[in-house]
Parts: C-alpha cells; sequence; structure tokens
C-alpha cells in the first residue's frame, strides 16, 4: 500500500532541487527513527553525564584527568 508520503518522496527525489533531493533522501532515516522499536535514552544520558563533566573541568585539566573521573562516576 503507497501513502501519500511515499508517493511524494519519489516525486521528490527526481526534484530539481537539491534541498528538496537531499531531505527526500533523509526521510528514509526519519521513517526507520519513528518506526524502529529501539530507543538511544541511555546512550543519550551517557552523553550528557560526560559533557557536564567536560564543562566543569573546563581548562583546569588534561584528557588524563577527564578519563579518570569519567569512568569513576560509573
Amino acid at each position: 500500500m503507497v501513502t501519500a508520503l511515499d508517493a511524494w518522496i519519489s516525486r521528490a527525489r527526481h526534484a530539481a532541487s537539491p534541498a528538496i533531493r537531499g531531505f527526500a533522501s533523509d526521510c528514509d532515516a526519519v521513517i526507520a527513527g519513528l518506526t524502529q522499536p529501539g530507543r538511544s535514552g541511555l546512550v543519550e544520558s551517557q552523553v550528557n553525564r560526560i559533557k557536564t563533566i567536560k564543562r566543569k573541568m573546563y581548562g583546569r585539566a588534561n584528557l588524563d584527568l577527564l578519563r579518570k573521573r569519567v569512568l569513576a562516576t560509573l
């Protein structure tokens, strides 16, 4: 069953505008992200935690100390 969105994407892939063609190629990733059961919440929370530690240490230490602080809080 072809939906209106699928028809628009197939037309947009052949559009004259490079921006619309690029958007149409990204639609596959968006649709997969919305329909797949996987979630990235756990990964995002770890990234946020590491960025917070990095901001606190800005200008104070080197990569070795950052590594120790990130691993110590696990």
